[in-house]
């Protein structure tokens, strides 16, 4: 009842703001703002000029200056990668990882991807925690170990059967040398694969080349794990065709021999004793395959990759900032499972001063990047963000020319740059929005979103088509 009333008084104080901001006679201008930015939950604001001045007579051709700007501000979206702080922003971030994850298995010209890389061995492998101690679970087959048959979504799921003997301790630490010990397995994985095929280092190294992009997610019991496509190429690259030897069960020997090799000694600390890091036993090795074939479509494994790079660790029900000071826990109503491995990270926090396990907590631990990529993979997340800025300057170019045309002056594009100087000055003017604009925003953020799931389904449904088309043509 309590959350219905918050919600009403909200969406009162929404609708009041609203009739605000309409009052005030600028609210188009203000929804196409909005619309810029995509329906960003916290823009950024910002306050300040632009002119554009002809360099031989010093006439100022044009000026922009945000005091025309509703509130006189411009907003600007604030780029977030969480779902839990911007959900707008956080789909182009897993749109982006969607492309840049599929440019390394479909291959794309325009990013640098040949075709042919669908040819070369690739497969989706995830990478565990090791246990550390039994939780409640959903198996397959068969009942929990506690006997009873958990429902989807339990708040039981992943908590542990014996709190007390939960090694908490064990899973933070896990947590925080995650990506440590991934760069280790990318390690021995090298290594591995040189010495299965009878190669010294040098030698593989002038014969292939592996290539990853991946993405950590969080399990229930709140322990990270790893997705990742791997790729086997030629010596140069994903344009250079892979040798002979390189296979898909080559590769999958291969990350199981490195998963069980790769280990981060970390000393003794508080009541940790000291340990050698290792994944868990549980190593899950999928074939991707071209037209539809394999285990797992490219298709798929794309869309698992970006679903889960704008995620943390929501699935623990933890917070999505960091906590100050320990006494801020109190201000929170967290899982019992969730306080203690974040309680956890600050008990150790003293005995591990540069591990930052404090600064972490809310992470429970975990401090590495969600999604990572080999150099060689396929393209970069500034590159594409670099496409979408470039393709808005040149749309902000096109309507300023057409504006000086109309005023009678020169066109930009037979002038030499150096007869036009640009001057601008930008200052941070805030963040956030009213009420009365989040209503706005998530409605423009809700219609983009639909717009773009239908776009969606439409080429994914002309790619299965054209993947079915081939597929029979090879066989």
């Amino acid at each position: 009842m309590t959350t219905l009333t918050n919600h009403l008084a909200h969406d009162s104080l929404a609708l009041k703001d609203l009739a605000r901001l309409a009052a005030r006679g600028d609210l188009p201008k203000l929804q196409d703002q909005i619309r810029r930015t995509g329906g960003c939950a916290n823009p950024i604001h910002l306050s300040g000029f632009r002119t554009l001045t002809h360099a031989p007579t010093g006439a100022v051709w044009h000026r922009y200056s945000t005091q025309h700007e509703p509130g006189h501000r411009l907003k600007v979206a604030c780029g977030n990668r969480r779902a839990s702080r911007c959900p707008s922003c956080a789909r182009t971030y897993s749109a982006d990882t969607y492309h840049l994850i599929r440019a390394g298995l479909v291959g794309d010209t325009a990013k640098d991807v040949p075709t042919t890389v669908r040819s070369h061995p690739r497969v989706f492998a995830t990478l565990t925690a090791p246990s550390f101690g039994p939780v409640h679970n959903r198996p397959d087959k068969g009942t929990c170990r506690c006997g009873s048959t958990h429902p989807k979504g339990s708040p039981l799921l992943g908590t542990p059967l014996a709190p007390e003997t939960y090694d908490y301790g064990h899973a933070v630490l896990w947590n925080n040398h995650a990506p440590d010990l991934w760069r280790r397995f990318t390690i021995y994985l090298f290594r591995v694969m040189a010495k299965m095929t009878g190669l010294y280092q040098y030698e593989f190294k002038q014969q292939a080349k592996l290539s990853f992009g991946k993405v950590a997610e969080y399990q229930r019991r709140g322990a990270v794990h790893f997705h990742a496509v791997i790729r086997i190429d030629g010596p140069k690259g994903p344009g250079t065709p892979p040798p002979d030897w390189a296979t898909v069960r080559l590769l999958d020997a291969a990350i199981r021999e490195a998963t069980r090799r790769a280990g981060v000694p970390v000393a003794a600390g508080g009541d940790q004793p000291a340990r050698v890091l290792q994944w868990g036993t549980q190593v899950d090795v999928r074939q991707i395959g071209a037209f539809l074939t394999g285990e797992i479509t490219e298709q798929a494994v794309a869309s698992y990759v970006a679903k889960y790079a704008t995620k943390s660790a929501e699935t623990t029900e933890t917070v999505d900032r960091r906590i100050l000071e320990r006494r801020d826990l109190d201000r929170h109503d967290l899982p019992a499972h969730t306080r203690r491995l974040i309680e956890a990270c600050w008990d150790l926090d003293k005995h591990y001063p540069d591990r930052l396990l404090a600064h972490w907590s809310h992470m429970l631990g975990f401090r590495g990047h969600f999604s990572s990529k080999s150099p060689k993979y396929s393209t970069t997340l500034g590159a594409l963000r670099q496409v979408r800025a470039d393709y808005r300057a040149d749309q902000a170019r096109q309507e300023l020319r057409e504006r000086l045309l109309a005023a009678g002056l020169p066109d930009l594009d037979d002038l030499p740059d150096a007869e036009t100087v640009v001057i601008a000055h930008w200052a941070f003017a805030g963040a956030g929005n009213s009420p009365g604009e989040s209503m706005l925003a998530a409605a423009i953020a809700r219609e983009l979103h639909e717009n773009r799931t239908t776009a969606r389904e439409e080429v994914a449904a002309q790619i299965a088509r054209e993947g079915e088309d081939q597929a029979w043509t090879v066989c």
